[in-house]
């Protein structure tokens, strides 16, 4: 097949372009590198076609759509606190890029759509684990934007009969996350205040659980929907396990120092996974022990990363307890 693979020098896409490329497709990738990585893509570039191209622009992107047979839509900002901070950017990015990207693809007769939605549109759930027909209630402007461009992808495919299939992924993981200015990612600010010996700056008193998802089994997931014929279906990809943050630390191995709750966070994330186990014959393989290990292996990627202390922490969350307090 012929795949277009929006995001692609990202953290999720990058894993995504290797296992296709190994599966034989022919792959383009647009990307405008805000976020993604060149380096990520790297040893893939002699055989893929890459784009370097903003999906909010549609005129810049949709020629590249011609004879594609499958589109994944990934390319997104991320992040909390800089959509808070930003969102109009988070806007234009993650809503009228999947737009464009959606005009691209019907004008084109994709013949199937793959989004990559966040579990973040659940809020703070009631049931755990959470399924996907737990209430939305977003908290934020990027959990917001991505619930609106999922709202885009379905509707597209109720009014122009796109096949569709959107992914709800709870707390991915693994090697080529993103290393930018923003504090955000968990694994991304611990693993850079290891390599400098500084504490890992745990929020409130660490017993918080979260559903760490490594980030060759999302990949894999996503692969399986290619040639999945119902339409505007709504998955979670989560490893369907909860663990705490002073578990998480342990594994790491390093020294905490807590700071401040912040408000609109859930206590648990828990993704309910049956359905996807059921319709795609999915699992995931990477036990958070293994996959700790990986990224341990791998830790002078974070090198380039920011280096997150406690005081600067304080001060990038700020319109955070500004905003968002109850």
């Amino acid at each position: 097949m012929k795949i277009l693979i929006t995001g692609g020098a990202g953290f999720v896409g990058s894993h995504l372009v290797e296992k296709l490329i190994k599966k034989k497709h022919k792959i383009v990738v647009i990307d405008n590198l805000s976020t993604g990585r060149i380096e990520n893509i790297k040893p893939f570039l002699s055989q893929i076609k890459f784009v370097k191209k903003d999906i909010s622009k549609i005129h810049e992107i949709e020629k590249y759509f011609k004879n594609i047979d499958a589109v994944f839509h990934l390319a997104a900002l991320a992040d909390i606190v800089p959509s808070i901070n930003s969102p109009k950017k988070y806007f234009l990015s993650n809503v009228l890029g999947t737009l464009n990207v959606l005009e691209a693809s019907v004008k084109h007769k994709i013949k199937k759509f793959i989004y990559t939605a966040s579990s973040s549109c659940y809020g703070i759930p009631k049931k755990y684990p959470t399924d996907e027909k737990e209430k939305i209630d977003t908290k934020y402007p990027y959990a917001l934007t991505k619930k609106n461009g999922e709202d885009l992808v379905l509707h597209w495919a109720k009014v122009y009969k796109l096949n569709v299939t959107s992914f709800r992924l709870f707390n991915v993981y693994g090697t080529r996350s993103r290393t930018s200015g923003t504090y955000g990612a968990m694994f991304g600010t611990f693993l850079k205040q290891k390599i400098k010996k500084y504490p890992f700056t745990v929020v409130g008193d660490g017993s918080q659980r979260r559903d760490f998802t490594f980030v060759s089994d999302v990949a894999d997931a996503l692969i399986k929907s290619i040639n999945y014929k119902k339409n505007s279906q709504i998955f979670n990809i989560g490893s369907g396990k909860s663990i705490s943050i002073n578990r998480i630390c342990d594994l790491l191995g390093g020294q905490k120092q807590f700071i401040p709750l912040r408000p609109g966070e859930p206590k648990i994330t828990f993704a309910n996974i049956k359905k996807i186990k059921k319709e795609l014959n999915w699992k995931p393989k990477i036990q958070i022990e293994e996959g700790i290990e990986i990224l341990l292996s791998n830790i002078d990627y974070w090198k380039k990363a920011p280096l997150w202390t406690k005081s600067k922490i304080s001060l990038a969350t700020r319109d955070w307890f500004k905003y968002l307090k109850d």
